[in-house]
């Protein structure tokens, strides 16, 4: 199995919510069950950038990531077996539904998302394989700054079911700032990700900004240039979080209000020609779509995977 180091895992917020009863994350819309999300990152810590706005503290070998081993299968169990221990204390709760419950001990999706940047991986594709070979959803989010690795995902037919791209400024300038990169020309890189991003057909390919005031909240003309080369399925407009060691490097005025996104959203809309169809003011997310011959795709897709994730069950894949 990976060592636990070169892992890791973390029960989101709204895991919880569901099990008292309470609502979905935003994510709901692809058809994510929260409380049978299990979120994880095949390289804790280790990322091509040191944002302003990200919520962890930057050592000097953020981008000095451990060669892990390619062992998928013991990966997904290992990931399988942590979430399970890691919720099995919440059974007792007389606030937690016992079914759900239940239900979140057999994981129907892997977020790949929680931190780092998961195509340093060296067998993304040997996991994403993986996953959905037990009838799992997979969700990928990169910052676009290996093509290299998301072109290998496509030779490999290693397609995750959501591949979003996060985008931080609309200019090589403006990325130096917002992301200090360890990496040369990363701006370049990712619109060499956007182009890449319109091949994954069979994928809710996601568009995703995470906007601070006064940092990054403007220039959406020049956003939508660059959602026009990726011509994604999604775009998800996301609110900076005042949290973590983010606060040491910005303020609590940094983060956009509702109206300011919204604002924001319908600027992206005028430019783009794509449609506003999920506001979340909890957590401050705008999702936009292409048009409705993607949002029935979707549902489609949604009915698939559930077949696909029972299917599984069934022949005791997970």
């Amino acid at each position: 199995m990976n060592k636990p180091n070169e892992t890791g895992i973390s029960i989101c917020r709204w895991t919880r919510s569901r099990w008292r009863g309470g609502r979905n994350c935003y994510k709901s819309i692809y058809g994510v069950d929260s409380h049978r999300c299990l979120q994880m990152t095949p390289v804790p810590n280790f990322c091509t950038f040191s944002c302003i706005f990200c919520w962890r503290a930057f050592g000097k070998n953020r981008f000095k990531a451990k060669k892990n081993r390619g062992d998928a299968k013991s990966l997904v169990d290992e990931m399988i077996e942590k979430q399970r221990r890691l919720i099995s204390g919440f059974g007792g709760s007389k606030y937690t539904s016992r079914e759900m419950w239940g239900e979140a001990m057999k994981p129907a999706h892997f977020a790949i998302s929680m931190d780092g940047e998961p195509t340093l991986y060296p067998y993304l594709a040997e996991l994403i394989k993986e996953i959905k070979s037990r009838g799992m959803t997979a969700f990928l989010v990169s910052n676009g700054t290996m093509p290299d690795k998301l072109r290998k995902l496509l030779e490999k037919k290693a397609i995750p079911d959501n591949l979003s791209i996060s985008v931080y400024a609309t200019n090589a300038e403006d990325y130096e700032k917002v992301t200090n990169p360890f990496i040369k020309n990363p701006f370049e890189k990712v619109i060499e990700s956007l182009k890449l991003m319109r091949r994954f057909k069979n994928a809710r390919t996601n568009f995703r900004m995470t906007l601070v005031k006064d940092l990054n909240l403007k220039d959406a003309e020049g956003y939508a240039k660059l959602i026009k080369i990726g011509k994604p399925k999604f775009i998800t407009i996301k609110g900076y979080s005042f949290i973590g060691a983010s606060q040491k490097r910005l303020k609590k005025e940094n983060m956009p209000s509702m109206p300011e996104l919204e604002n924001f959203a319908e600027q992206i809309e005028e430019y783009t020609g794509y449609k506003i169809k999920i506001k979340d003011k909890i957590s401050t997310a705008i999702i936009l779509i292409k048009d409705e011959k993607v949002w029935k795709w979707n549902e489609k897709k949604i009915e698939e995977q559930k077949i696909r994730f029972s299917r599984a069950n069934l022949s005791g894949c997970t």
